[in-house]
């Protein structure tokens, strides 16, 4: 509204051109709406701005301080909806809400308002301190959340519902839908409000940088979270009556049969997001599955802007990025990223193709799925259904005359003797492997039953990976850890003596976590002679972890704390996801 606000208050010379640009960059500053900073500089009183409203809208103007209001009345809605758009219940007769409002053109609160209520909603303007002064008073909430809080489920979507009114952005469905034979519930899944709550719930997950969406029904409520930097954070939780509308509109979305409900189904959302005029697919992998209160809906958003290319901005440190690189410009070889799921490896081996994409290398992979189109390199989806598994897929490659090899994963002893073999026989191998250190890999290829030699002789390089959240560097400041919990992480006492570690207070940017991104731990074991005749001797795994520190490797734990001594991130980060 702030720029329509802005035009009507220069139409009616309430305030001149300079005075309307010196509030647009105080709000751009200190955020809130364009009202409430013209009101902090003293250019208006807050009955002004309502008296132009209420003239320009033909929507009543009232007094708040005049009305003796019904709690129950008020608390027809959230506090947590009335604190984000600024707005209050003053009066209710039969079906009719009547909505005191700062903003009479936000048809989208008026919407989301009768979306809760059912409700037909009649908006008086009102002012928006005293909206905001009586939102205090019955809600106990008169500041947005702070340092340590998140915001409510209803603020990140009501945010981005404004977001699509106000910024021209907007998430449009590419593959077209077709007709289901299920009319009930089809029917609860094309209802306007539903869709623009699904609409919303994807974009604020497209805007946030989540990585998923958890949408969870239990017998009394339905939950919904997204994944943020590894960590799921509970967005909304609607009505439970629209637990068979949302999930229906999902599935219709992602093509599924909305009349299964008994078995789990797999799908795939094509959207592409409007950013400011600029559009750019993003991928939704759907997964849904039957549980005891209803179907659990998982979406998992592959945006190709997210993926890093950039081997050096990944977190190596100099040595192990040097070592990493001399491995994969290897002509023949195989080198493994292990991690569990989520902890970037796919990242890491994208962005190792990349370095070695030429025009007179010839480039394979294998992937389940493929999440992302790289040019110039030859991708094939895995499809265990039809007989097209890793090791079915890295036989033809063989034929294919690649010299570079990418699986995916590793999973059985089949796909792991034909990988080892295609490593000997001259050609570089990349692939993954689920163990919890890089050490433990040898062992895991050993234990699926490829001789102790052979895996000796084609592993050149296994890299372990984490990812842990970095420090946001809006709010970054000292953070006092006592000197011994340094050291008991396993920080040299010479190193701990020198280090201000740091943390962030919470801002707006990282929405009061003190986090805003993540950045890679990484562990690299290098095979050299001394490793290699120790796999052949069948040494225990402590003894080939001891031999790769002393030969130069940075355990996943060092790395992380070589992060916190940079101001990267936190000691919690680091000890919640390393040992």
């Amino acid at each position: 509204m702030a720029v329509r606000l802005g035009e009507l208050l220069l139409r009616e010379r309430s305030v001149t051109p300079a005075q309307l640009q010196e509030a647009l960059n105080y709000q751009r500053a200190h955020g809130g709406r364009l009202g409430a900073s013209l009101v902090k500089l003293g250019f208006l009183r807050d009955e002004d701005i309502t008296s132009v409203l209420s003239r320009q809208f033909g929507v009543p103007a009232i007094n708040l301080k005049e009305f003796d209001l019904d709690p129950a009345v008020v608390r027809l809605i959230p506090g947590e909806t009335a604190l984000k758009y600024n707005v209050l219940p003053v009066g209710k007769n039969g079906t009719t809400l009547t909505l005191a409002m700062a903003d009479p053109t936000n048809v989208f609160a008026m919407d989301d308002i009768k979306f809760i209520t059912g409700m037909h909603v009649e908006p008086v303007v009102a002012s928006e301190n005293g909206i905001r002064e009586l939102i205090g008073q019955f809600f106990g909430k008169a500041t947005p959340p702070v340092n340590g809080t998140r915001a409510s489920s209803t603020d990140l979507v009501s945010r981005a519902l404004e977001d699509l009114d106000s910024q021209g952005e907007g998430l449009e469905v590419v593959a077209e839908m077709e007709e289901i034979d299920a009319a009930s519930l089809e029917r609860q899944g094309a209802e306007a409000p539903i869709i623009r709550l699904v609409n919303a719930l994807m974009l604020s997950a497209i805007q946030k940088g989540a990585s998923d969406i958890h949408i969870e029904p239990y017998e009394k409520e339905m939950r919904i979270r997204f994944r943020i930097d590894g960590v799921l954070q509970p967005v909304m939780a609607p009505p439970l009556r629209f637990r068979d509308a949302i999930t229906s509109r999902l599935k219709i979305m992602a093509r599924l049969d909305i009349a299964e409900k008994r078995l789990p189904q797999d799908g795939r959302i094509k959207a592409r997001f409007n950013d400011r005029g600029q559009g750019r697919d993003i991928d939704f992998r759907v997964s849904v599955l039957p549980t005891l209160f209803g179907e659990k809906v998982v979406l998992r958003l592959l945006d190709p802007e997210s993926l890093r290319l950039d081997m050096t901005k990944l977190g190596f440190e100099p040595r192990a990025l040097a070592r990493f690189d001399h491995a994969i410009k290897k002509p023949w070889g195989m080198v493994l990223v292990t991690g569990p799921t989520g902890s970037g490896k796919t990242n890491t081996l994208y962005s190792a193709l990349s370095q070695i994409n030429q025009p007179g290398v010839n480039i394979m992979t294998a992937e389940d799925p493929v999440e992302f189109n790289l040019p110039g390199i030859n991708q094939i989806q895995v499809r265990d259904t039809i007989g097209l598994s890793f090791a079915a897929a890295l036989r033809s490659f063989l034929r294919q005359d690649p010299n570079v090899i990418l699986l995916g994963e590793i999973r059985d002893a089949e796909t792991a003797g034909i990988g080892v073999k295609a490593a000997l026989t001259g050609h570089l191998v990349l692939s993954t492997l689920h163990t919890n250190d890089a050490p433990s890999s040898i062992n895991r290829l050993v234990n699926m039953g490829i001789e102790a030699f052979l895996v000796a002789n084609s592993v050149n390089l296994v890299a372990a990976q984490r990812l842990v959240r970095r420090i946001c560097d809006q709010c970054k400041e000292k953070h006092d850890v006592p000197v011994e919990r340094l050291i008991h992480a396993g920080m040299p006492e010479a190193h701990a003596r020198t280090v201000t570690p740091l943390h962030g207070r919470g801002c707006d940017r990282c929405s009061g976590t003190g986090y805003k991104g993540r950045v890679g731990l990484f562990e690299v074991m290098e095979m050299s002679d001394g490793l290699r005749e120790l796999v052949v001797a069948g040494a225990p795994l402590s003894e080939l972890r001891r031999q790769a520190i002393d030969e130069g490797m940075t355990t996943l734990r060092l790395s992380g704390l070589n992060k916190v001594a940079e101001g990267l991130t936190t000691l919690e980060e680091v000890v919640r996801e390393t040992m």
